[in-house]
């Protein structure tokens, strides 16, 4: 299937480290020209060494993203693949959440996803092909507790990517939703150090805490699932003739959505609470 993907061109974002990095290096080996994006690019060094192009992007900032285009576009003329993977789970009750930082929550997990496709869209259309991956979560299927700017940025994210795959369709271009589930990154980390600034001390304190522990037990070392399992999946739509719409992937996300899906909200209410109380 090498053959399929062969000289394509292929933007991955968040590609300095996590699922970014390793979709990148699938990428490589599949013989796509890998143009990885992340805010610092003196960590992507290891990509570049493999054969990657390195651009330094805010998906958050116009002007980084404007700018990272206009060097995309003069230096490859387009994009032929997309990986929207850049992203983070801002927690903490919506209380406590400064209504700036929930503003910048959108901006990574969804406005920078949106601006970037706006700006590969004219490249796929003349070509009449294209793929767009939007890497959204379990969490844009699901909720919990603690969770409410970071889930609607994700569910945000999917509904756009559904309206996105009906406007694209009469141009060959197709649009595709990932649902990961527990993967073996730092998102973990990132995720608890907000929640615990916020509403750690307040009348959310109990639920903070048992929520960061509940994080760390399923983020520790041997938990979750390994990022090249992300990687496969994209890898897989890219190649696909006729990808699907959506692809659910890693430890838990299976389970969550099910449950989600065929009991009903109160279900799975108590199937939540009963982790974190």
């Amino acid at each position: 299937m090498k053959e399929k993907t062969q000289g394509k061109i292929a933007l991955v974002t968040g590609a300095s480290s996590g699922m970014g990095k390793v979709i990148a290096e699938k990428f490589i080996r599949d013989g796509l020209r890998v143009i990885a994006a992340a805010r610092r690019i003196d960590q992507m060094a290891e990509l570049e060494a493999k054969g990657a192009y390195a651009i330094a992007m805010d998906v958050s900032d116009e002007a980084s993203v404007t700018s990272g285009m206009q060097d995309i576009n003069d230096k490859f003329g387009g994009v032929d693949v997309l990986i929207n993977n850049a992203g983070f789970g801002l927690y903490g009750a919506v209380e406590d959440i400064p209504l700036a930082d929930a503003r910048y929550q959108f901006e990574v997990n969804m406005f920078g996803a949106a601006h970037l496709i706006q700006k590969c869209l004219p490249y796929m259309r003349a070509k009449q092909a294209g793929t767009i991956i939007n890497i959204s979560s379990m969490g844009g299927k699901i909720y919990t507790p603690l969770g409410a700017w970071y889930h609607a940025s994700k569910h945000a994210l999917e509904g756009f990517s559904d309206c996105l795959r009906l406007e694209l369709a009469p141009f060959n271009i197709h649009v595709v939703v990932v649902e990961p589930g527990i993967i073996q990154t730092g998102f973990g980390n990132v995720l608890i150090d907000p929640m615990v600034k916020y509403s750690g001390d307040g009348a959310y304190g109990p639920m903070v805490q048992s929520i960061a522990r509940a994080t760390e037990d399923s983020y520790r070392p041997g938990r979750g699932s390994p990022p090249r399992l992300i990687a496969s999946v994209v890898s897989r739509a890219v190649k696909a003739r006729r990808p699907k719409t959506r692809y659910v992937a890693g430890q838990m996300a299976g389970l969550l959505l099910f449950i989600r899906k065929w009991f009903g909200d109160r279900i799975y209410d108590r199937a939540v609470m009963s982790q974190v109380t």
